[in-house]
């Protein structure tokens, strides 16, 4: 039996690609062959990662192979290949039928490479079908945790949120380990609706195959969430592993400071900048790539952060600029640093001054936050971010909301000032805000731990590993 090869192929998208390539130097150091799929547009992101990795001598195997995407022919503007590049929601539709077409030249380098196994991401449910046609096994990625998928089997096998009798009113979602509260709001609205849109398609397209997949790849760790690793595993019956967290294997600054995208501002000034405050002193806020405020939204955001009193640094992306109150830069220039564009997130949470992160729970940003030991002020938006917010907030204890309750995929809004400045100073300064610090600081530790050999994530790879060993060979009796 000769080396394993994986292939890995994410969904076009930051928040997908980013924790795929930490999956690919994670496994590649474990000795096993990793090849990323993904469209020429994207190659960069994993191209100058995997080079900077050689400069430091790190031999690791891990190799590129592009498929073209086709955009044109499904509508799209032709650089279109990435989620956050699509030009409106409506094109939404669009995409995931471009990123189908992707299938037969995808079975052809399979048919070529001869991988062991395929990692894909959820959005990709046709990939169960093209492994199965090669005899391999197909695991999906989420990119998310399994509290919230706990959370999502619940409410659709019980639709709690039709037993309110209005939007505000709150309900205990059924059969978990902890009572979690939502209200109507926050349930995402394909999952309310019996009408069928593409966009249910999809998430009924990624159920079905995600039941015959071989199991899932968890960028979580056990001692993060047991109560739902024990959920998932023995009353929803799937099989997975948990190998996170995967921005742990970015040991160099230089990796640390280069996630993604190139950053907006040169490390050194940042550093500079949170080396000269004091420790746990600042509040780090930052949205992802994704996340979309009105204006008045913005306004009343950098209002809020004026008026908790507190120093700031703020990655705010370089499209928003016409929403900053008057004068705003100047009154806080002292206390405050904005980035436009992308930030070294990792690198600055990281630093002993933060105190806090503002963040809007999408799950790498809320993992990385959970892995520095941040507590968090929470922000959700749409997608699985209201639940990751209660995993938060419920059961870890380790921030506080801003009270935000309308899940909105675009130009999301409703949250005053007074209730940011006030989530702020309850993290930072108030009475619980030690207890917040304790419970983040032991939860980093875990984390560290999991990682480390003989922790329960390097275990869950080794497992992981064995698995599609024996399934190699067991396919080749």
């Amino acid at each position: 039996m000769g080396q394993l090869h994986f292939f890995l192929f994410p969904m076009m998208a930051q928040g997908h690609m980013i924790p795929t390539l930490d999956m690919a130097k994670l496994i590649a150091s474990r000795g096993v062959k990793a090849t990323i799929i993904t469209t020429p547009l994207n190659e960069s992101v994993f191209s100058k990662a995997i080079q900077r990795n050689k400069q430091l001598g790190i031999e690791i195997e891990i190799e590129i192979r592009l498929i073209k995407f086709p955009a044109l022919e499904n509508d799209l503007p032709e650089d279109c290949e990435r989620l956050d590049l699509i030009p409106t929601e409506a094109h939404l539709p669009n995409f995931f039928k471009a990123a189908a077409m992707m299938q037969e030249p995808l079975e052809q380098l399979i048919q070529e490479c001869r991988p062991d196994c395929l990692v894909s991401d959820m959005f990709l449910p046709w990939t169960t079908d093209t492994a199965a046609k090669f005899n391999i096994p197909r695991i999906v990625f989420h990119g998310t945790n399994y509290f919230a998928l706990c959370v999502g089997d619940s409410m659709r096998r019980n639709k709690p949120f039709k037993n309110v009798s209005s939007d505000s009113e709150t309900f205990v979602v059924p059969n978990l380990p902890h009572e979690i509260k939502l209200t109507r709001t926050q349930v995402s609205p394909f999952e309310q609706s019996d009408e069928e849109s593409v966009m249910s398609r999809v998430l009924k397209e990624v159920r079905e195959s995600d039941l015959k997949s071989y199991g899932v790849i968890f960028n979580s760790f056990y001692e993060l969430e047991p109560d739902y690793v024990e959920h998932y595993t023995k009353v929803m019956g799937r099989k997975s592993w948990a190998i996170g967290p995967l921005s742990l294997c970015n040991r160099d600054v230089e990796d640390k400071a280069e996630r993604g995208k190139k950053s907006s501002i040169d490390k050194h000034e940042c550093l500079e900048w949170l080396d000269s405050k004091k420790p746990s002193s600042i509040v780090y806020v930052c949205f992802g790539s994704v996340a979309n405020f009105t204006v008045t939204q913005m306004r009343e955001l950098a209002l809020g952060l004026e008026a908790s009193g507190l120093d700031f640094i703020w990655a705010v992306r370089a499209d928003n600029e016409d929403w900053l109150p008057e004068g705003f830069e100047e009154r806080t220039k002292e206390k405050g640093l904005i980035i436009r564009g992308w930030a070294p997130q990792v690198l600055i949470l990281d630093h002993e001054s933060v105190g806090a992160f503002v963040t809007h729970c999408g799950w790498n940003s809320t993992l990385e936050g959970i892995s520095a030991g941040v507590p968090m002020v929470t922000w959700p938006v749409f997608a699985e971010q209201f639940f990751n917010e209660k995993l938060v907030t419920q059961v870890m204890r380790t921030g506080a909301g801003v009270g935000s309750v309308q899940w909105k995929r675009s130009a999301s809004e409703g949250v005053e000032k007074e209730a940011i400045a006030k989530a702020i100073k309850r993290v930072m300064v108030s009475e619980e805000a030690e207890g917040f610090r304790n419970r983040a600081r032991a939860y980093k530790e875990m984390a560290r731990q999991a990682i480390e050999e003989g922790g329960s994530s390097y275990t869950g790879l080794t497992t992981l590993l064995e698995d599609i060993s024996s399934y190699e060979s067991l396919s080749s009796d």
